[in-house]
């Protein structure tokens, strides 16, 4: 039989659900419909072992303001409710302050995330546990972890962003794109079938 993990940048889809679609994301529904998506190009059933969602609490200051109190313990009841959800772990790097811009907002840094989903994908191709990888993310810094999974024979799907933002930019790295096996745009009919209901 073939299996299926679902490795997702949250980040990324994030920036994506806000900034493209201004949705919020149904997990359950997402994950269900990426399977369904691979599924319905390969030969044959297709088991899902699990979902690997990787993001970071927001920052705080020392000692925090109340709004970043509240932020956190939102963003955490969140990432609480994901690893209650069927076959879903949860890797929490951890956001770093970076300094202000020129406009004074300030800069944030996520560190440790694209290390462990790279490690992740990487550990699961070379032990033979997956035959199918679906990465939802469009950094560049994952392009050795997918060159490796397919060296394994690993099946490797990229599901993306628009290719154009509403700005007129990408949303992905090109070079993620053409390492990929197989692509799937996260156009706006996807987004409407995963939708949180209001």
């Amino acid at each position: 039989m073939s299996r299926l993990a679902i490795f997702i940048d949250g980040g990324y889809l994030d920036k994506l659900a806000s900034e493209e679609f201004r949705l919020r994301v149904d997990y359950k529904k997402f994950v269900s419909e990426v399977a369904n998506v691979i599924r319905a190009e390969t030969e044959g059933p297709l088991d899902l072992l699990r979902t690997y969602y990787y993001n970071c609490l927001p920052y705080q200051s020392d000692p925090p303001t109340s709004m970043e109190k509240r932020q956190f313990a939102a963003k955490r009841s969140f990432f609480e409710a994901l690893t209650r959800l069927s076959r879903f772990s949860v890797r929490q790097g951890r956001l770093a302050f970076r300094g202000n811009d020129s406009q004074g907002k300030p800069i944030f840094q996520q560190k440790r995330v694209d290390l462990m989903l790279g490690l992740d994908f990487a550990l699961l191709s070379g032990k033979s546990q997956i035959s199918h990888a679906a990465l939802v993310a469009g950094d560049s810094d994952f392009i050795p972890a997918v060159e490796f999974a397919k060296q394994e024979g690993i099946v490797v799907w990229l599901f993306h962003g628009p290719i154009k933002n509403k700005k007129g930019a990408s949303t992905f790295a090109r070079e993620l794109w053409d390492v990929a096996d197989e692509r799937f745009e996260l156009a706006q009919s996807f987004a409407n079938i995963v939708s949180k209901s209001k």
